[in-house]
């Protein structure tokens, strides 16, 4: 029988995603009656965003193990969460958590190694673009990571926290988005990571000229394997 999965969520957009993509994976690959069981738990997100701007990552760390241990007490036999700003909380949140946690960051650097790029752009929040989660990872495999030009991380960052973490989708953020995709294809990027869970509902594999890193999709197919 499939695992129990806990996803801890944190923006309700990228955790409504993050559970949608789950459950067709799960659809994918196995019979109904042997899809995992699916637990949600959240804390305020203005929690979380009081936290980051603060840059409090015990308060972060905190936070999460609080849903991971709501989780564990639901039956959730691990846990993980689709959300990128907080990856660097996580090795906080597994101290004293009583659930494992499958680490976003990995599945998406594993992706992108057994596809042989060299060198690729990231998008998202400034706490991802020009944080270390990603480049960290990245590096040591020899990978270059490009985050957008500081007007543009500016822009992305206002359209995140000012539209789509409360489902706001205007055509023209779209637009723009995607030229600052452009604009790293132009840098000789050889592909993008959707650095944010709430990026998916601008831009996919079907607008982007560059091949997409969906980050949330990628730990939606890791969830999937882990509970089987």
């Amino acid at each position: 029988m499939a695992k129990h999965i806990g996803i801890v969520a944190v923006s309700p957009e990228g955790a409504a995603l993050f559970y949608r993509q789950i459950a067709r994976h799960a659809a994918e690959s196995l019979a109904p009656a042997e899809c995992p069981r699916l637990s949600l738990h959240n804390e305020p997100l203005a929690l979380y965003i009081e936290a980051l701007n603060a840059q409090d990552w015990h308060t972060i760390g905190q936070l999460l193990r609080k849903s991971a241990e709501a989780l564990a007490r639901c039956g959730a036999q691990f846990c993980l969460t689709p959300d990128n700003a907080i990856q660097h909380g996580i090795h906080l949140a597994e101290v004293g958590s009583p659930i494992p946690w499958v680490t976003m960051t990995d599945l998406v650097s594993q992706a992108i190694v057994q596809d042989g790029r060299k060198k690729v752009g990231l998008i998202g929040t400034k706490a991802v673009t020009y944080g270390s989660a990603y480049q960290t990872s990245l590096g040591l495999k020899g990978i270059t990571v490009l985050a957008p030009e500081p007007d543009e991380a500016d822009f992305m960052n206002r359209v995140i926290f000012d539209e789509l973490i409360f489902g706001i989708i205007k055509a023209e953020s779209q637009a723009r988005v995607l030229q600052i995709i452009g604009h790293l294809a132009d840098r000789g990027c050889e592909g993008v990571i959707l650095g944010s869970s709430e990026t998916p509902l601008l831009v996919t594999e079907h607008n982007c000229t560059l091949p997409v890193y969906d980050s949330v999709d990628l730990l939606a197919i890791g969830a999937v394997k882990a509970a089987i």
